[in-house]
């Protein structure tokens, strides 16, 4: 399985970068490929450095405006013209969705993934790895959401918080 992961280019605090660390570790080590932003720093220099550890195969998307940031050893690595470019090759070559804790560009690629989804673009699962209930908020907004009628499918059909990489990897997996 092709597993997309989206996460930030900045350095974050080891209770974030750990299990980020692991998740992808889990990915390399259950044979899945794993799919990134591209770059060699921040959590997206974490995830790849700690699937090649793992024997993993890792593909990154990076796009021309920061092609100088991009990971240099990685298995596979295309050069998008544009944001809107990366996100249409991440969504095409990816069989499921993770975010990691982030920024705003991770909510961007996430939320973009989880919008094709609602209009049944796009049918592949989506987890957010909830590490020290970073997306609580994002969790009870979408909640919000659901109950006052601004999404009409189950959320269940769009979206799983997972607590651990664990469990974020299994619920992909069924």
């Amino acid at each position: 399985m092709n597993i997309c992961v989206f996460c930030s280019a900045s350095d974050i605090d080891e209770k974030y970068d750990k299990p980020a660390a692991e998740f992808a570790r889990l990915v390399a080590e259950s044979g899945h490929t794993l799919i990134w932003g591209g770059s060699d720093r921040g959590t997206m220099k974490t995830i790849a450095s700690a699937a090649q550890r793992a024997g993993g195969r890792i593909v990154g998307i990076s796009m021309k405006l920061l092609e100088d940031r991009a990971r240099k050893n990685a298995d596979e690595m295309v050069i998008a013209a544009s944001l809107d470019e990366r996100k249409k090759i991440m969504s095409e070559r990816a069989d499921a969705f993770v975010a990691l804790p982030g920024g705003i560009g991770t909510l961007d690629e996430i939320t973009h993934i989880l919008e094709l989804k609602k209009h049944s673009m796009l049918n592949k699962p989506v987890v957010f790895l909830n590490t020290n209930n970073f997306y609580g908020g994002f969790k009870q907004q979408m909640e919000r959401m659901k109950k006052e009628a601004f999404i009409s499918r189950p959320l269940e059909e769009l979206v799983y918080f997972a607590t651990t990489p664990q469990e974020a990897l299994s619920c992909l997996e069924r």
